[in-house]
């Protein structure tokens, strides 16, 4: 035990993600073959001793529900501590205005938890971390808040949070979303601080008409608190469009990214389900893919990943594709850069074609 409790923050902006955000949150977002990006962070807290986790919800969070369940997955089915769903309450129907408000209106969670230290982090980023370092070097500095970063990124797009970090790793200065960066340190959205100071600052900040964590509390006691950076020199993938989940997914296709993001001494928990191996028939032809169990592959499977209980029927070829759960593709199609999400049947004949930038997707349910 870290003495130390995790918050994850599923307020997060969906819109560039389209028919895979429009009956889910962020953080349910299917992805590899069959786990949801939440797993990824809340795998990072469980791997790092945590058994304390708040989820900060605001809408389309059933599906993450249904995925969750009790916690058992991620040992969060406890009669101390535990999984904690945070939902909003009748502010939402006047229009939440951002994550501090919402976490502020369950400060007596905050209160009633035992743990002394919050982990908290969003679902947008893919990484695995060994968040007990991090939390070793927060308490040996002495900090006031600790920030995981990325250096040397260099993928930058329209929604990303730079860090200014001097050698002493002290931060000084914070760019959100910036048209010409100045820095090449990537904030994994990942905070280390005391309970108490969190509380302190969500009232602070919402006496001031705070909305947003980083621009209205970390940005604005920058330089009253001892705010230092812990860097992450790991693989790290960016969800916030369907390009960038797409890259992420195709990213997981090559064998040095796979090992690092599922290493055997930090795996990455997710629901369980219990289905027969997938069946080969003579007809197959599968080259580097991912095909999870349940699945009937027939036909012709390159540069993809299939999720559980997908039919590729004969002389179907599927190429650098993603075919979420369930997807039937029947006989002589040709996919190549789409992205089905579950329950997507595409009939016979059919020629989806997209474009690695902009990928083809099919809405849940589709039948094409």
């Amino acid at each position: 035990m870290q003495n130390a409790m995790g918050i994850i923050n599923l307020v997060e902006p969906t819109g560039d993600l389209r028919e895979l955000t429009a009956h889910r949150a962020l953080g349910a977002v299917p992805i590899g073959g069959r786990y949801r990006l939440i797993d990824f962070m809340l795998s990072n807290l469980v791997n790092a001793g945590i058994r304390n986790v708040g989820l900060i919800v605001k809408d389309q969070y059933r599906a993450l529900m249904d995925h969750l369940g009790t916690g058992n997955e991620w040992d969060l089915d406890r009669q101390r501590d535990g999984l904690f769903i945070l939902p909003p309450d009748q502010c939402v129907e006047s229009g939440a205005r951002g994550d501090l408000e919402l976490l502020y209106r369950h400060l007596d969670y905050l209160e009633k938890s035992r743990q002394d230290t919050v982990i908290a982090g969003g679902t947008s980023l893919v990484y695995n971390i060994d968040l007990g370092e991090a939390l070793a070097d927060h308490r040996a500095r002495g900090a006031d808040i600790t920030v995981i970063y990325r250096p040397n990124w260099s993928q930058f797009d329209d929604r990303c949070t730079l860090l200014q970090v001097e050698k002493d790793h002290r931060i000084t200065a914070v760019e959100v979303n910036p048209i010409r960066p100045r820095s090449q340190n990537l904030s994994l959205n990942t905070y280390i601080l005391s309970k108490t100071l969190l509380m302190e600052m969500l009232d602070q900040s919402i006496a001031r008409a705070g909305t947003d964590w980083v621009k209205d509390a970390l940005m604005k006691n920058l330089h009253d608190l001892k705010v230092y950076g812990y860097p992450f020199n790991g693989y790290v993938g960016k969800v916030t469009s369907l390009r960038s989940y797409y890259k992420t997914s195709m990213a997981l296709l090559e064998p040095p990214i796979w090992r690092e993001l599922f290493p055997k001494h930090r795996p990455v928990y997710t629901k369980v389900k219990n289905e027969p191996p997938t069946r080969y028939q003579k007809s197959a032809q599968v080259r580097n893919s991912l095909v999870a169990n349940g699945c009937i592959v027939e036909g012709t499977v390159e540069n993809s990943v299939l999720f559980r209980g997908v039919k590729v029927s004969k002389g179907a070829v599927i190429k650098d594709s993603i075919i979420m759960q369930k997807g039937i593709i029947g006989e002589d199609c040709l996919l190549q850069n789409v992205i089905t999400d579950k329950e997507v049947v595409v009939t016979a004949s059919k020629n989806l074609v997209g474009d690695p930038d902009y990928p083809m997707v099919l809405g849940k349910k589709t039948v094409i």
